[in-house]
């Protein structure tokens, strides 16, 4: 979760930007070679990461789920709001609540708010985005309905020098993975308690370690479950999140793979969806300043001249992973031959 508020700022030093670096590629990882990644003692890590939880610098711990694995698509819903305060907070709480939500946005620029929401099919999603918006006629000046082809996950790389990764990347065809009521449970257990010790979601989950191992493992051979991340706290970094949207003159294969391969490899780049929308792709950055920001996008343009037509812009000031676990556990358990 990213919110934007006049508070402090915390100075991080470079053992601090390695530690986060590493979590973000997966916060599961063993304290001893945590340890020997910062090259410092297991005690001074777990230190430096308790220190970084109670300065607010990390949020939580999340576990990146795809929803397309379990018989979900993923629709987006993009929309200009009436300049009216207290329905607008209204609508953000009725957002956070919504069983169906998958992920928000608060913005400015382009759009007022953006969110993803699950269903199983093109009829249901029709019915509830209609119903949702005559709800809140009166503050919804202007909708843009769109569905998400995939988003590759790029690791947080703006904390220090580290190999460009890609985490894994929702979307992609939708599949019913058969799984049952023990794996959703885990998957609720870990969603936002990614570091939780494998003894203590085994004693919650009412299984032993190793079966919960075992369940973990595979759903992350099936795609289910795409990597172990961290959330942090921008603000307290003086950082931003700014959303490109891309509209393409035209995309080549080769475009394409260009494409991807410099997002991979930029430093602020955290984020590539495709889209079935007006627009073609979202390209999202974390960066320090506007200027920043739009130093990238002149690099973009610059490089790919014949494939950028045009982009909007979007600056984050709060966005939430709202998992939809309620939805999830409807209907997603099969049981197993």
């Amino acid at each position: 979760m990213v919110i934007m508020k006049k508070k402090g700022t915390v100075k991080l030093d470079s053992v601090d930007r390695r530690i986060l670096a590493e979590l973000d590629v997966n916060c599961r990882i063993p304290a001893s070679e945590l340890a020997k990644k910062a090259r410092r003692s297991r005690e001074a890590v777990k230190y430096r990461i308790a220190q970084l939880e109670k300065k607010g610098v990390i949020t939580g711990y999340l576990t990146s789920i795809n929803p397309n694995r379990l018989g979900w698509y993923m629709f987006k819903v993009y929309l200009q709001l009436e300049n009216i305060p207290a329905e607008r907070e209204k609508f953000y709480s009725f957002l956070r609540q919504h069983r169906n939500i998958y992920w928000y946005g608060i913005c400015d620029g382009a759009y007022d708010c953006i969110f993803a929401i699950l269903s199983r099919n093109v009829t249901d999603y029709y019915e509830e985005i209609n119903a949702l918006c005559s709800q809140w006629r009166h503050l919804i000046v202007r909708k843009v309905l769109g569905m998400m082809v995939d988003t590759t996950q790029y690791n947080k790389k703006y904390f220090c020098e580290i190999p460009p990764r890609e985490i894994g990347g929702f979307g992609g065809n939708t599949l019913s993975v058969p799984v049952d009521e023990l794996d959703l449970k885990i998957l609720d257990i870990i969603a936002n308690d990614a570091r939780l010790p494998l003894a203590k979601i085994a004693l919650k989950a009412g299984v032993s370690a190793e079966v919960a191992r075992r369940r973990m493992k595979r759903m992350e051979q099936q795609g289910i479950i795409l990597s172990y991340r961290i959330s942090v706290d921008l603000n307290l970094l003086c950082l931003g999140f700014f959303k490109a949207i891309i509209y393409f003159k035209s995309l080549s294969r080769k475009d394409e793979r260009s494409l991807r391969e410099w997002m991979r490899g930029h430093r602020n780049s955290v984020y590539y969806i495709r889209s079935i929308a007006p627009w073609d792709a979202e390209f999202e950055f974390v960066v320090e300043n506007y200027s920043q920001f739009t130093g990238i996008i002149n690099e973009l343009r610059e490089r790919f001249p014949n494939a950028v037509k045009n982009c909007e812009n979007v600056i984050f000031s709060e966005e939430r992973w709202m998992p939809a676990y309620g939805s999830l556990k409807v209907g997603s358990a099969n049981p197993r031959s």
